[in-house]
């Protein structure tokens, strides 16, 4: 009678960024004891984790090979390069499962950490998580190539408080200098044919004189140098760049501390107040991205100023959500210091965005000399009109139903006014994790003045990629389905529905 042999043991084994002294015992340990010792390498190259681990790895081992089939080339899978790579790792899995259910304990080397931008972690994935546990596993991690380059250079990267951000090159160059100017150090990985639009991405994010180039960090060839020196002919793949932080803290969570302006007389700047619209980019007015392309900087809410591309000298200054107040008195801050400054409001910055708490912050007698312009974006409530018909055609009102700013009872009052004078009704702030019933209430006391069948307009992240519209009524409105991101138009009377299913309001009353 046989028995089936005890499934061996898959294990992913960081052998560290290039050095083998950085080998931990551990990983050296278990390469030197391995059944069989698997490892990547690309088409026409060695692999590198290999390489590193040489001296270990014991003359009886069975080596698996696993060569990619593309890196950065073509290739004629009707998947293309995603569907190619899903591809082989399941082709490596099934060879790797093989040696594990013949009892055979496998080693994949990996370069750095197996789990930081590793191979490793698609194998892990298949043999075993989606397997559900099939065969057991265990990660040894290395020394990753980001600890290594910072060592090499001796560049301290993060302090204190400072947020710290690791970033593919191969992100979009806008995409990636508007997170380079949003954290406070960051690390670059990925480079090679993507350093040209990385070096462009630190410059526009104001971070190039600062940044550092690491190559083949811990091995022989090693080489550091200032980015800007950098011939982009020469950077290979195993390299990457370090921004170190500046140790104040994250730039993201807080506004830094400006002085505050004496009162009288300054050179002070006007400060523009703008609107970006509901979210896409063409709705954002010629006026306001001729505004912006003018300021050396941007205050506001952290999604907001996210919206403003970043460029040559421009600073960018993000904050939380509940502090309106006080980024107003940081624009107007650096606006009284002669700065060139614009605060960003999403929709329309004063249909309950930025421009009020502005005016609100220029009450300080130390703040009132500074000019403030205003300039219009379309509002939340136009976008989701617009898309529905023309709900808003004739008397509307426009309420909030947040009760962070002002009572409940305030909201509920002016609710049942407008109900009462039989006004269309645009809300916004419907609800939040913490507000979960004013939905409710709303539908109550509307239903009280209203007819059951009064027209219902959800809409939903109008302008973006999510976007939904649901027309609906009164008494059939579902409140668990609405969020933040939902803008409510609740009908007039007189607010119909086309047979195509837009709605409209008459500009006349019967």
């Amino acid at each position: 009678m046989s028995s089936r042999a005890t499934p061996g043991r898959l294990w992913g084994v960081g052998v560290g960024p290039g050095d083998p002294e950085l080998i931990t015992r551990k990983a050296a340990r278990l390469i030197a004891s391995a059944d069989v010792v698997a490892y990547h390498q690309g088409v026409g190259k060695q692999s590198n984790a290999r390489r590193i681990a040489d001296d270990l790895v014991p003359a009886g081992a069975v080596e698996e090979v696993l060569q990619y089939p593309v890196t950065t080339g073509t290739t004629e899978h009707p998947g293309g390069y995603a569907g190619a790579m899903a591809d082989f790792y399941t082709e490596c899995a099934e060879r790797l499962a093989a040696h594990l259910e013949a009892g055979r304990d496998v080693v994949v080397l990996a370069e750095g950490d197996p789990l930081f931008y590793g191979s490793y972690m698609y194998l892990h994935d298949r043999l075993a998580v989606q397997s559900g546990g099939r065969f057991e596993a265990e990660v040894v991690p290395g020394v990753p190539a980001l600890a290594a380059a910072t060592a090499t250079a001796g560049v301290p990267l993060v302090r204190q408080t400072d947020v710290l951000t690791v970033l593919p090159g191969t992100l979009p160059e806008p995409e990636l200098a508007r997170r380079l100017a949003d954290t406070d150090g960051a690390v670059i990985m990925k480079l090679g044919r993507t350093f040209p639009a990385v070096v462009s991405a630190l410059e526009q994010a104001g971070r190039l004189d600062d940044a550092v180039y690491v190559e083949r960090a811990s091995m022989p060839q090693e080489r550091w140098l200032p980015v800007a020196d950098v011939d982009p002919d020469s950077v290979p793949y195993f390299s990457l760049v370090i921004v170190p932080g500046d140790g104040v803290g994250a730039r993201y969570d807080a506004p830094p501390v400006t002085a505050t302006a004496e009162p009288g007389p300054s050179p002070a700047t006007e400060l523009l107040v703008v609107g970006l619209g509901p979210g896409p980019d063409h709705w954002v007015t010629p006026e306001v991205t001729e505004a912006l392309a003018q300021v050396d900087h941007v205050v506001g809410y952290g999604p907001y100023v996210e919206r403003v591309p970043q460029r040559v000298g421009l600073t960018r200054h993000a904050s939380g959500n509940t502090v309106e107040v006080d980024r107003a008195r940081q624009a107007l801050e650096l606006a009284a210091g002669g700065e060139r400054v614009a605060i960003v409001s999403g929709g329309d910055a004063g249909v309950f965005g930025m421009a009020s708490a502005v005016f609100e912050a220029a009450e300080d007698p130390a703040l009132a000399h500074v000019p403030i312009r205003v300039l219009p974006g379309v509002s939340a409530v136009q976008a989701v009109a617009a898309r529905a018909g023309a709900p808003v055609g004739a008397d509307f009102a426009v309420l909030s139903l947040s009760d962070r700013l002002k009572p409940w009872a305030v909201v509920e009052r002016r609710v049942r006014a407008i109900a009462e004078a039989d006004l269309v009704l645009a809300v916004y702030n419907p609800a939040s994790r913490s507000r979960t019933t004013q939905v409710t209430d709303l539908q109550r006391i509307m239903l009280e003045h209203k007819a059951p069948e009064t027209v219902v307009v959800v809409g939903r992240d109008v302008g973006r990629a999510e976007e939904s519209l649901t027309v609906t009524t009164l008494a059939d409105l579902d409140p668990e389905s609405i969020d933040m991101k939902c803008l409510l138009i609740v009908g007039a009377s007189s607010t119909r529905v086309t047979a195509a299913g837009q709605t409209w309001t008459p500009r006349y009353v019967d």
